[in-house]
């Protein structure tokens, strides 16, 4: 998609605990409740999204990769939407 990670890095959740959110979404599929992480700190509203998890797709690399890119563009059609849905109530407010 041409978004570059390469100076990224994985942050913990607690870093953001200190910070008030509108929203909080986790993206946790429906196997994994247990070990979802929780965040703790202020959120008007808080979703959890389900997906696949596709850090356990098996098979050939360009199957796994497939399941990725599957999902990745699940994720941003559902971002998408939601982003659609706030315009939308800001405009009927």
């Amino acid at each position: 998609m041409g978004i570059d990670f390469s100076k990224k890095r994985s942050k913990y959740i607690e870093e953001f605990s200190s910070l008030d959110f509108d929203y909080v979404i986790t993206l946790c599929g429906e196997n994994a409740k247990d070990v979802c992480p929780v965040f703790t700190g202020k959120a008007k509203k808080r979703l959890n999204w389900n997906f696949e998890g596709p850090a356990e797709a098996q098979g050939k690399e360009e199957d796994i990769l497939m399941i990725f890119r599957k999902v990745r563009d699940e994720i941003k059609a559902r971002i998408d939407r939601f982003v659609n849905e706030l315009k939308n109530n800001l405009r009927s407010n």
